[in-house]
């Protein structure tokens, strides 16, 4: 089955064979469509072996993950940011967040006639999204891209229309480097998208979606879209003048200039080593430290520990980055505070 058909649905029950989800609990999630594509492969790869459990993933985005975590309709939800401190309030019970996966968002862009090789940089990216830059033959993107034919086509900047922590992610970026973005807009997993020619996708598939079917488009797509796409994404400045693209090693040199990374401590965008790529960050798992239902709570705390650690190989295969093994222990430290038979 091809995940970019599945992708679409935003729901996937993973399972074994007929019989096993016959005989099977199954625990519910939702949240981080950053996430999908691993949690889609992950989760169906452990049904495969563990046949007393089957997982739901709702890929609805970060936003809506946190409010049915809180609700407490799902077992356990997934975000690209933690829940801050009023969010945790919401929950009123103790909330464990694990870190779960690690990766880089692309710059994607439609640009007829060039299939690779565009240099932008981080400020050229901020003012696009800022409405300052609005056509691709600007001279500051020119200056970028010498002997490149860059169309006069006006610049349409795609962003996601859900609360998103991909958007949190690319939006901390862009506070990061630019002063006026940060006073103006801010970080944020729902800003006001200041530039007018910006329209909104729901979801990564929906951001990739409308900016391969717009030519002249730009958008903010998490890596594993963008390949399983067959889309094409910039090189990105970094802040030490590099010109990069997402991939495991740029994104695994970002996570390693944060070694102690937490649920309170956390942003590896715009760092300043030449290896990084600038645009990167962990997704989050969200489970209660002690759950209603301790039978339930045993089976997330299993799977959670496996994707966590021994699961996490299965990230290469697909664009995203294994966690850290330090990041691996302090996840399963963390898993071990939930109050489960």
């Amino acid at each position: 089955m091809r995940l970019v058909a599945t992708v679409l649905t935003g729901l996937l029950t993973f399972g074994a064979t007929a019989s096993a989800v016959s005989a099977a609990t199954q625990i519910t999630g939702a949240g981080s469509t950053f996430d999908y594509p691993l949690f889609s492969k992950a989760f169906y790869i452990y049904s495969e072996s563990h046949s007393d459990v089957t997982v739901n993933y709702q890929s609805i985005g970060s936003g809506g993950g946190i409010q049915q975590f809180t609700a407490k309709t799902v077992d356990f939800g997934a975000s690209d940011v933690p829940m801050d401190a009023k969010e945790l309030a919401r929950a009123k019970d103790p909330v464990l967040q694990i870190p779960i996966t690690l990766g880089g968002e692309g710059i994607a862009y439609n640009l007829p006639g060039i299939a690779k090789g565009l240099h932008l940089s981080r400020e050229v990216v901020a003012d696009i999204y800022l409405g300052k830059i609005g056509k691709w033959d600007d001279p500051a993107i020119v200056t970028l891209n010498p002997g490149m034919k860059l169309p006069s086509m006006p610049i349409t900047v795609v962003h996601r229309s859900d609360g998103s922590g991909t958007t949190y992610i690319f939006t901390d970026f862009l506070s990061s480097v630019s002063p006026a973005w940060k006073q103006k807009v801010g970080a944020g997993k729902s800003v006001s998208w200041p530039a007018s020619s910006s329209v909104g996708g729901k979801g990564n598939e929906g951001v990739a979606g409308l900016v391969r079917q717009t030519p002249g488009a730009i958008g903010y797509v998490e890596l594993a879209y963008l390949l399983q796409n067959d889309m094409t994404y910039a090189l990105l400045q970094n802040k030490a003048g590099s010109y990069l693209y997402p991939d495991i090693a740029t994104v695994a040199a970002a996570a390693a200039t944060k070694p102690d990374v937490s649920s309170t401590d956390f942003s590896i965008v715009d760092t300043s080593c030449k290896d990084c790529y600038p645009i990167s960050g962990y997704s989050w798992a969200l489970v209660y430290k002690k759950p209603s239902d301790p039978h339930r709570g045993a089976l997330v705390k299993q799977v959670m520990e496996w994707m966590a650690t021994t699961g996490q190989p299965i990230a290469k295969t697909i664009g995203y980055v294994p966690l850290p093994e330090n990041v691996q222990k302090r996840a399963a430290a963390i898993l071990e505070q939930m109050e489960v038979k």
